[in-house]
């Protein structure tokens, strides 16, 4: 919303093809925060004509309150949480899985990660070339003197997501190691 009015589609679109990369949110999650920050005053949702048969769908508009609640926000430090990580408590337990299980499971997360790099990497190039439109429709709606501000703070956040992503991929190909030297690990019944 920062980048200028949207409706519900638009911002399930935009986190699909920017900030989906660092943050999931789907569809039925996005929807009922709209009407949310709208009740909240964080948002002013405006019918607007939608096809050829009458019909109307909300373009929400961050409202001065929005954008205050968006720099608060900002100001704050973040407050972690416990890691719940689901690929390491299997990997914890690997001993319990049947021959090759395990380096199927390493395989696939390190594809996953793979892929997660290839798409920071693309959003980073967009951003660098500043050729991704919601870029440019932020950018649009603030002075020059802010833009490169803006652009490297986003691809500051993507290289974040390269590094994690690296990280993983290593921490499989670790794994993979590790049962290569170990045999691929024994029948569980063998250390109970």
């Amino acid at each position: 919303m920062s980048s200028g009015p949207m409706t519900g589609y638009d911002v399930g679109k935009q986190f699909s093809t920017s900030v989906g990369h660092v943050w999931h949110a789907p569809d039925s999650q996005i929807y009922p925060e709209l009407r949310k920050m709208e009740a909240e005053g964080l948002l002013k949702g405006e019918q607007i004509p939608w096809g050829n048969r009458g019909a109307t769908k909300t373009e929400y508009t961050l409202t001065l309150a929005g954008e205050a609640a968006l720099r608060e926000w900002q100001a704050q430090p973040l407050s972690y949480v416990r890691d719940r990580n689901p690929a390491r408590l299997k990997a914890a337990y690997f001993e319990w899985a049947p021959p090759g299980a395990a380096a199927i499971q390493l395989r696939a997360h390190a594809a996953h990660y793979q892929e997660q790099k290839v798409q920071a990497i693309q959003m980073i190039d967009e951003l660098e070339s500043r050729t991704n439109s919601t870029l440019a429709r932020r950018l649009a709606r603030f002075p020059g003197t802010g833009h490169e501000r803006i652009v490297r703070f986003k691809i500051f956040a993507y290289q974040g997501t390269v590094a994690h992503a690296e990280q993983e991929i290593e921490w499989a190909e670790r794994g993979l190691r590790l049962l290569d030297e170990l045999g691929d690990l024994q029948q569980p019944d063998d250390n109970r």
